[in-house]
């Protein structure tokens, strides 16, 4: 499964619509964002998080989604199950994402 690209006008659809949701909140300037990139549309296709829906907000362009995964630095990944956030990280460690998005199991 791809990553989408969402932002404050189709977030709050999304994770609505979809059961379960990780989001990698990012910003252009983020370093440490560009690097995980790749592994988040890795991850995004790994059979163990299949039926997970992946997104993707910049955190500087989408003030709503950033406040309703509490972020305060970045990147921050979230969970959410049918709408409601789970869990949050801000991290850049693949481990700890991996062991996030398994809460949603």
């Amino acid at each position: 499964m791809a990553v989408e690209l969402v932002n404050d006008t189709n977030f709050e659809n999304e994770i609505r619509e979809n059961g379960k949701v990780v989001v990698k909140y990012f910003a252009g300037w983020c370093g440490s964002c560009r690097l995980f990139s790749p592994k988040f549309k890795r991850l995004s296709a790994d059979d163990r998080f299949e039926g997970i829906r992946f997104l993707d907000v910049d955190a500087e362009e989408s003030p709503i989604a950033r406040n309703l995964g509490k972020v305060s630095n970045l990147p921050t990944f979230a969970i959410f199950k049918n709408g409601e956030l789970v869990d949050t990280i801000a991290s850049n460690k693949e481990d700890q994402v991996v062991e996030l998005i398994a809460k949603l199991n």
